[in-house]
């Protein structure tokens, strides 16, 4: 069996079936239902406008970077003031864009100083039936009743420092019924996993390694774990400051690869019996590394490495027997999986900071001005369609629901999908 279908059944557990369809799984998380940008089963538009198959657009208020989440009716995202004072949790109705909750989560006193690329609500949040997590880094993290959106719990004290222009984006996940958090700052370095009912701790695993030797500014990672499967089960994989880390769903450390990489945000992505992790922000390296070790295995277990045109902010999109990586500059590579060997090398138009989908033998890829490229995958490269949606800022990656694509830009949320002479059918909603 796939490694992709034995994720599918752990991280899908404790999820019900969205009610829009009959057959595909709730976008409940970033990346999707599996955590690596596949949409199995979705028949994706392939081409649109700001206008033409847009059946509905809807204003979101500030700003955020937090990807939308989908569950049953419901769309949830995050968003935040500019100045970073005030937290809120929104949630869309998926088939007339309506507001159905906006709620402030949180106040925030003295906010730290952050990117003007980054927000204050970049962190995307997980949805399960009756409840959503949202997760402000530093800032707090609470849980909502989905119905009422008012608050389950919360808590304030996974508290790291991220100064230096930094500011919150690792987003959380549910692993093993857990809610999964990592917390990898300037002065703490840790893997948390929470009650889903109350919050509290059920384990909390600091990183091994000895950061007091390491400067301050690459000790931080701003990613979220992946998975991979660990014998009849599965193992979490974290790629972080100045290593990687496998844990059990425990918490106990598994193995570990040393590397002198900092700032990482791409998630893991297993395949092959292997796990491909970025190591670095400033000098990004695509990382091969067998995942059946135990303890330190940095000279043992690292298979292949690709050092040139990798991302620092895309997480790599592995289908079949290739990957392929998209950097900021729009260098777009493939490779294979197994050995590395770069197989085509191709430059997009624009900048790119979201991670691309995958769909019916189609990948779309949206830079960040929201113009997406949809390629055939394989081993040329082949653009099948280009379509712009808006001139406006886009680094959330887009959900699928359905045959849908749900798409976030700088101030609008978007249902794109193919409604055949349906032109648009509601204006931006005010908040």
């Amino acid at each position: 069996m796939r490694t992709a279908l034995i994720l599918c059944f752990v991280l899908t557990a404790n999820v019900c079936i969205a009610n829009r369809c009959t057959a595909e799984e709730p976008w409940w998380q970033l990346l999707g239902p599996h955590g690596n940008g596949h949409a199995n089963g979705a028949d994706l538009p392939v081409q649109w406008t700001d206008r033409e198959n847009v059946s509905w657009k809807t204003a979101i208020h500030d700003r955020g970077w937090s990807s939308p989440v989908i569950h049953g009716h419901q769309i949830w995202l995050t968003t935040a003031t500019a100045d970073g004072h005030k937290l809120y949790a929104v949630c869309v109705d998926k088939n007339s864009g309506r507001i159905l909750h906006d709620r402030q989560v949180f106040d925030v006193a003295e906010p730290q100083k952050i990117s003007v690329e980054n927000t204050y609500a970049t962190p995307t949040p997980v949805v399960e039936p009756g409840r959503v997590f949202v997760h402000f880094g530093t800032y707090g993290t609470a849980c909502l009743d989905t119905q009422s959106g008012e608050t389950i719990w919360s808590r304030r004290d996974l508290n790291c420092d991220h100064e230096a222009n930094a500011g919150p984006a690792s987003s959380p996940t549910l692993i093993d019924g857990k809610l999964v958090v990592q917390v990898d700052g300037r002065d703490v370095q840790y893997i948390i996993a929470l009650d889903r009912a109350s919050g509290e701790t059920i384990w909390k695993t600091e990183r091994s390694f000895d950061y007091s030797t390491v400067p301050v500014n690459q000790r931080k990672a701003y990613g979220m774990p992946g998975l991979a499967p660990r014998g009849q089960g599965i193992q979490l994989i974290s790629s972080v400051g100045q290593g990687v880390y496998a844990y059990d769903v425990s918490g106990r450390e598994l193995w570990r690869v040393r590397h002198k990489g900092w700032s990482i945000a791409p998630r893991p992505v297993a395949g092959h019996g292997l796990v491909f992790v970025i190591v670095d922000h400033d000098h990004p390296e695509l990382w091969a590394i067998k995942h059946d070790g135990s303890g330190d295995v940095s000279e043992t277990h690292v298979v292949w490495k690709e050092r040139q045109g990798m991302s620092a902010r895309t997480t790599p999109l592995l289908i079949d027997d290739l990957l392929y990586v998209v950097n900021r500059a729009g260098i777009i590579t493939c490779l294979e999986a197994k050995t590395g060997a770069i197989v085509w090398k191709e430059r997009l138009e624009g900048q790119y900071s979201v991670t691309p989908i995958f769909a019916k033998d189609r990948i779309y890829l949206f830079n960040e001005d929201a113009t997406c490229t949809i390629l055939r995958p394989g081993r040329k490269f082949e653009v099948l369609e280009v379509n712009l949606l808006a001139t406006q800022p886009m680094r959330a990656t887009p959900a699928v629901d359905g045959n849908s694509l749900i798409i976030r830009t700088d101030q609008t949320l978007y249902r794109i999908e193919a409604v055949a002479a349906n032109p648009l059918q509601s204006s931006a909603k005010a908040r």
